[in-house]
């Protein structure tokens, strides 16, 4: 079937959009919408809104007795605690401008780290009192242990600190990294501590004794999570020569990553948990320390290494080993956390939260919509996550929405096109349970030039799209629940016809060359070759005969082509077809050459053209996969070019002698094109340039003058020689003697 459209020509074949995997839908919008790990839309759980801040965004985020929140903010430092009623209130604010930590001991007093003036602040009864100043610039991470003590992770000198009460720590371990970027206890009661540029994860089992869990690839170890089985699950990230900025914050934490890192001196002990098949590696504190920028200073755009994964999920087990579950060269991993025995991560990816099955499998469980997702919290009312770009705190229900939308990404047709059917498949669709629209416009991104959301298409069948006529289209998917199972979207294809756009001939060359090279005639032989007895019946020899001694003519080179060759190209794709032409300059239409060529070159016997100067004309076609009316084309006329079989005729004068010189004028002339160059060779020698009586050589007629000194006695051989623009050589010989 062709449509055709006013002002549109059509390509002959449709083409069809077709989204049916994780990889299509996973860069569209969800909104309460899901996506299976094998790549199936379906209702997701239900995203409430739990918190607005007024903050750009929330850096950390903990519960208190009775179902009390507590969360931490940027720019303003401050700190808001949320009643389980969902009422909102301004608990405390910070002289410094961020808080990037938060910890609530087991009396439900509250704990504040705050940046970039690095204190601990403890707060109760709604004031705070300063508890302890370990003279950090940053304070990234609070934890507290089993026996109730206080660490404290900071940077930019990458220490921890144990603190037992007010005013009463001291450096527990000193990393030799530039920044401890979180904290973790495992289930013997034992430290973990994540770092920064080199991504280290450490055990800390004693003061100034750590092990070496894990070194990853990545700069920095975001998340730790112990796991009831001794398992450590971790989350690194930083695969980019900087980081993404928050709310104006650069980086993740608020400092600018630092891919490159001058070395760090270690020192290698065995210890008893070296025994049961580690090592520890205890780092001096000798790392070098990057210019540590502002808490609010603007970061420099994301610039990725080629081939490094931006972040990645591990799994350290009792016995070591380390594996990778989960890499992701888009998207940045902020948090991690084990709920229901499975794990949940938070990316940048539009504040997205996906679930991590035992098999190692994705599936996106919600899309916040926000710049990102930047810390879980598993509480009895649900999974919590707080996001970044609007500081807000989202609860993922154990119930499913009622309702989601999903948009596609932007489809780029390549050229105007216009739209046939959408139909889609999928499980539970009946009764309009999911129903479409499109839009479509001229611009890469829908703005205020895109057309309107068209009408619902609720036909999965088929529905044929009423958006108008553009290059890009986008469509959305509106789910309803109801009673039994939710619908499942598998997949949706969309069919259209894209404008049949012209090729293009972008350049003509045309140059000679030989035709081939005839064998040369071989010489007559002489009588001393070969020679034959012929006996008659006299027994006497034959007479004598004789064959003569041929001149040997020397073998020519065979008679040259113009080769013509075209560089063209369709931007659809559509296989071409080639006609050429040409025409002399004085002539008025142009001859066909050759139809329906298929290859971008031709040759042509140059004798078949006479003197003079030709254009040629080729013309590219789709016709042959676009019918009658729809195939378009184009031409390009080559510059002119000169065909020049004739040598210049040489006329030599009479030589002339003079005191031991010999004069010689020679006249050139050319009936074709002008005279470029002249020489002389004087028996057999190498040839001399000679210059033209007017001084340059620059038009079809020229007088010349050889002038010979001192020339030896006897007979010599002048040979005069000229060439035209068309590089033919016209020759004259004078015999001196």
């Amino acid at each position: 079937m062709v449509f055709v459209a006013a002002g549109l020509a059509q390509a002959a074949g449709t083409v069809t959009w077709e989204m049916n995997s994780w990889r299509d839908f996973v860069s569209g919008r969800f909104s309460h919408i899901s996506l299976a790990r094998d790549g199936r839309l379906l209702l997701a759980p239900k995203l409430e809104t739990l918190f607005s801040s007024d903050q750009p965004v929330i850096w950390t985020l903990v519960e208190g007795p009775g179902g009390i929140l507590y969360s931490g903010t940027g720019h303003r430092g401050r700190v808001f605690r949320i009643e389980p009623s969902g009422k909102p209130s301004v608990l405390w604010t910070a002289e410094q401008p961020e808080v990037f930590a938060l910890a609530v001991d087991s009396k439900g007093a509250l704990y504040a780290g705050t940046s970039p003036d690095g204190k601990v602040y403890r707060i109760e009864s709604g004031k705070a009192s300063e508890y302890f100043a370990p003279k950090a610039k940053y304070i990234w991470a609070l934890r507290f242990g089993q026996d109730g003590a206080l660490y404290v992770g900071t940077g930019d000198e990458g220490k921890v600190f144990r603190v037992t009460g007010a005013g009463q720590g001291e450096v527990y371990y000193e990393t030799g990294q530039t920044h401890v970027t979180c904290l973790a206890v495992d289930a013997a009661g034992r430290l973990l501590a994540g770092t920064e540029p080199n991504g280290i994860l450490y055990r800390v089992s004693r003061k100034d004794q750590a092990y070496v869990l894990y070194d990853a690839n990545l700069p920095e170890i975001r998340a730790i999570v112990p796991a009831p089985d001794g398992a450590i699950y971790a989350v690194a990230l930083g695969g980019s020569m900087s980081r993404p900025t928050l709310g104006g914050v650069p980086s993740v934490l608020g400092v600018p990553s630092s891919v490159s890192v001058s070395a760090t001196s270690t020192s290698i002990t065995v210890t008893g948990e070296a025994a049961q098949g580690g090592v520890e590696i205890k780092p001096k504190a000798e790392a070098a320390k990057p210019a540590a920028a502002p808490a609010a200073a603007a970061a420099a755009p994301v610039l990725d290494i080629s081939g490094v994964e931006k972040s990645a999920v591990y799994r350290i087990d009792t016995d070591n080993t380390v594996e990778t579950l989960w890499s992701s060269k888009e998207e940045n991993i902020y948090d991690l956390l084990l709920s229901g025995g499975q794990l949940v991560f938070s990316t940048d990816g539009k504040g997205r939260l996906y679930r991590l099955s035992a098999d190692r499998k994705a599936a996106l469980l919600a899309q916040t919509n926000e710049g990102a997702a930047i810390r879980l919290l598993a509480t009895s009312r649900g999974v919590l996550a707080a996001t970044g770009d609007l500081g807000r705190i989202y609860r993922l229900a154990d119930e499913v929405a009622e309702a989601g939308a999903y948009e596609s990404p932007v489809h780029d047709a390549g050229t105007v096109a216009r739209w046939g059917r959408l139909n889609w498949r999928g499980e539970n669709l009946e009764r309009s349970r999911v129903v479409f629209h499109t839009r479509s416009g001229n611009s890469s991104r829908p703005d205020k030039t895109w057309s309107e959301w068209s009408e619902p298409l609720a036909d999965p069948r088929g529905t044929p799209v009423r958006s108008p006529n553009a290059r890009y289209l986008q469509w959305k998917a509106e789910f309803r629940g109801g009673q039994g199972a939710g619908p499942v979207l598998d997949a949706v294809t969309l069919a259209y016809l894209p404008q049949n756009t012209p090729p293009v001939v972008r350049s003509i060359n045309v140059t000679t060359q030989l035709a081939g090279t005839a064998p040369a005639k071989p010489a007559a032989q002489s009588a001393a070759a070969t020679y034959s007895i012929t006996v008659t019946d006299t027994g006497e020899s034959a007479p004598s005969t004789s064959s003569g001694t041929p001149t040997q003519a020397l073998a020519r080179p065979a008679s040259e082509q113009v080769q013509i060759t075209w560089q063209a190209e369709d931007p659809d794709g559509d296989r071409l077809l080639y006609t050429l032409h040409f025409r002399g300059e004085d002539e008025r239409e142009w001859k066909l050459l050759k139809a329906h060529l298929t290859e971008n070159t031709f040759a042509l016997e140059s004798n078949a053209l006479a003197d003079g100067r030709y254009s040629f004309r080729v013309t590219a076609t789709d016709g042959a996969v676009n019918p009658p009316g729809a195939a378009r084309e184009a031409e390009l006329i080559s510059a002119p070019v000169l065909i020049d079989h004739t040598p210049p005729t040489v006329r030599p004068g009479t030589p002339v002698r003079a005191s031991g010189r010999v004069e010689i004028e020679f006249e050139a002339s050319d009936a074709a094109s002008g005279l470029r160059r002249a020489e002389y060779s004087l028996d057999a020698g190498p040839w001399t340039p000679v210059a033209a009586q007017d001084g340059i050589i620059d038009s079809p007629q020229e007088r010349f003058t050889v002038r010979l000194e001192n020339l030896a006695p006897g007979e010599h051989l002048l040979v005069l020689r000229v060439f035209d623009a068309g590089n033919n050589a016209g020759l004259a010989r004078v015999v001196l003697r």
